[in-house]
């Protein structure tokens, strides 16, 4: 199964791909990078409000990335592309064992698994977090590290509608790495929507300490 993960090395040209992009098309001021571990499995978990929030990460996070992406967005030459750069493709309307083994796949092998939360792009403020992070931290014992992402759906760009204003300012903020589980190792129901809420305090926290801090 292994030659089936995600590339790691795929994951660090996405890396490399995200950075070009990123910076030349935005500014991106990138805040509390180095709480991210600098070694062992660690989960991303990002606030979702824009497309762009994704590849922001992507080209700024310390780390290769593996996202879960939807499968809705591997359509034509982006298949083949998000699979080449380690990208993980989730069926959203099913339990995806495939995508669950990537995903664990990545962690075991002490890489960074990039989450949205939410499930799908919404308002971005991690008010409503379905399980599947939880499950991930609870099963791998991956610290989570919250993610902000500020300023990408402030305002839309005059050239191309659906993206932020080319060189404006966009804000991604991380904060500290938090454990998930409550130490027992139990993987029941109740434990992983235990999980859930702890989780969501977090984020939601983080998120309002970014907002503050960056005047957002």
């Amino acid at each position: 199964m292994t030659d089936q993960l995600p590339s790691p090395r795929g994951a660090d040209v996405g890396r490399r791909i995200g950075v070009g992009l990123m910076y030349g098309l935005w500014k991106p001021r990138v805040l509390g990078a180095w709480r991210v571990p600098t070694t062992g499995p660690v989960i991303l978990a990002v606030n979702h409000s824009h497309m762009v929030d994704g590849p922001m990460v992507m080209g700024v996070a310390p780390r290769p990335t593996h996202f879960l992406i939807k499968k809705e967005a591997f359509i034509g030459p982006l298949d083949p592309f998000l699979t080449g750069i380690g990208q993980v493709k989730v069926d959203r309307d099913t339990t995806d064992r495939t995508a669950i083994t990537r995903a664990l796949g990545v962690l075991d092998n002490g890489g960074v698994l990039g989450i949205f939360p939410e499930g799908t792009r919404g308002e971005g403020d991690f008010a409503s977090l379905r399980a599947g992070l939880a499950y991930f931290a609870v099963r791998s014992g991956a610290p989570i590290v919250p993610v902000a992402v500020l300023g990408s759906s402030d305002r839309r760009g005059r050239l191309i509608k659906e993206l932020p204003p080319l060189r404006s300012r966009v804000d991604v903020v991380f904060g500290e790495p938090f454990e998930a589980g409550d130490g027992s190792g139990r993987r029941t129901r109740t434990a992983l929507d235990e999980a859930t809420g702890r989780i969501q305090k977090q984020l939601a926290a983080h998120l309002e300490n970014a907002r503050r801090f960056t005047g957002r």
